[in-house]
């Protein structure tokens, strides 16, 4: 059980696990989504509900599901801006799997009449 009251960045971060690709010869996408993301508004302390979306070309590791299903949970107790959280996410993930591309969106449930869609994406460097 993780303990999200003293969840640090790099305690969130080593939660995170990966395999090996079993096709790294070959670009293919891999989807990964969950309705059940939370994290707290730093300015109001009230809950954000969103779905969150990880898309990505995996390099020489994927993502083990698991582990990133934890990552997210570590998120709950944590007064984080949309845009932060997004992208925090995105850093997070590409520097533990280093995939060819990875594009990662937040879909906020709405608040106070207004829904926000926020979308960060990473493409690796040609070689």
């Amino acid at each position: 059980m993780i303990d999200l009251e003293e969840m640090t960045h790099d305690r969130q971060v080593a939660i995170l696990e990966v395999f090996d690709n079993p096709r790294p010869e070959r670009d293919y996408r891999v989807v990964h989504t969950t309705s059940e993301f939370t994290s707290v508004c730093p300015k109001t302390g009230l809950p954000d509900f969103a779905t969150i979306t990880v898309d990505y070309v995996p390099d020489q590791t994927c993502l083990e599901l698991k582990a990133l299903k934890m990552y997210f949970y570590s998120f709950r107790q944590q007064g984080i801006y949309y845009e932060a959280v997004i992208n925090r996410i995105l850093d997070d993930l590409v520097s533990v799997c280093q995939p060819r591309r990875m594009m990662v969106t937040g879909d906020f449930n709405l608040r106070g009449g207004f829904g926000s869609v926020i979308t960060a994406e990473y493409v690796a460097a040609s070689t």
